[in-house]
């Protein structure tokens, strides 16, 4: 039997220093690991002593609110995903306290074992007290303008398939090892993303099962793979990658915890690119090709081209939206667009 095709090229590590640079991190526009950057973490400390030691120090965090958690027969090897028609998941959400959660998840250690994960849950929500005792250090000012959203996911051998988020990301294997698997943005026709909605988690996943690629159902899968990054993640590690870049997570062990922190340097009036793009489908994508085109490059002058020279010939007082937005255009924009929507 051959080998399951595999990226192969490894993420680059840097040497930190005292504190970790988000915006400087992010500038350099591809995933970087910082080993043991984590390392000194009490949750990490616990893990490395036992998965009921780390259980135990979380269960000191509980609010006691109910938590959301994802179950699937052992038939789905972790790979939490669609059903056959793709219009279903393969696995079922569950109400459960943090408790149980953990209890499941130790509980149901062998590798034939049902799977079950606690997705993106906010810390300061449901662990309060917990970033307390485990923060990652920052230099900068980055999170203090654009406070990061933190959350914890814990599983066992659980797979979060090749997606991408609209926020940069920080994630700390925190108990047990962990494998991420990158692409740059580019290859997003390569990875067969799957339905808008409904998904997964909130997210495009890619149709491609990695760990048994059908090459001749997905054949540009081998580029994806050629442009691909690993990254082999050990308790401690800490992994920054850019807002796109698709994903694929594999925890590894029997119990597994990573924290994230996700961020954007984008202003909070903006609004979502993803509905830019619904918007696009809706007055653009069936146009004629020769409309399409000449679309495309009114698109690359004023929306993906030099911004500042876009009205540069135009007097202040006539720039109106050419002008850089602040949060009065953006009500103003977001007011005449809900009049054109609702024509």
């Amino acid at each position: 039997m051959a080998d399951t095709p595999r990226v192969t090229r490894a993420v680059r590590e840097v040497v930190a220093r005292d504190r970790l640079d988000p915006a400087a991190l992010i500038a350099l526009n591809e995933p970087v690991i910082l080993r043991g950057y984590a390392a000194e973490w009490p949750l990490v400390q616990a893990g490395l002593a036992s998965a009921e030691q780390a259980a135990d120090y979380l269960r000191r965090f509980d609010a006691g609110h109910r938590v959301t958690g994802y179950v699937g027969a052992p038939e789905i090897r972790g790979r939490f995903h669609y059903d056959d028609t793709a219009t279903a998941m393969n696995f079922a959400a569950e109400q459960m306290t943090l408790g149980a959660l953990l209890d499941g998840v130790l509980a149901d250690s062998g590798t034939d074992a049902s799977s079950l994960y606690l997705g993106s849950t906010d810390l300061d929500t449901y662990l309060p007290g917990f970033r307390r005792e485990n923060e990652l250090a920052t230099e900068g000012d980055t999170f203090a303008h654009h406070p990061p959203l933190a959350s914890i996911w814990i599983g066992n051998r659980t797979i979060a398939s090749a997606h991408y988020d609209q926020s940069n990301n920080a994630a700390v294997c925190a108990v047990g090892h962990r494998r991420f698997t990158l692409f740059p943005p580019a290859q997003v026709a390569n990875l067969y993303p799957g339905p808008l909605a409904p998904t997964p988690g909130g997210q495009v996943v890619s149709m491609v099962d990695f760990a048994a690629p059908d090459l001749a159902r997905y054949p540009r899968f081998a580029d994806a793979l050629a442009a691909g990054q690993v990254a082999e993640l050990n308790p401690g590690d800490v992994l920054v990658y850019p807002a796109l870049w698709w994903h694929h997570v594999e925890a590894m062990d029997a119990f597994n915890v990573l924290v994230n922190y996700w961020w954007n340097a984008a202003p909070a009036f903006m609004d979502t690119p993803m509905d830019t793009m619904l918007h696009a489908f809706l007055s653009l994508r069936d146009r004629p090709a020769q409309e399409k085109a000449a679309w495309r490059a009114i698109f690359d002058h004023y929306v993906f081209g030099d911004a500042e020279s876009v009205a540069a010939h135009l007097p202040e007082g006539a720039r109106g939206p050419l002008a850089p937005i602040n949060e009065g255009m953006a009500r103003q924009l977001r007011a005449y667009l809900l009049g054109r929507l609702n024509r």
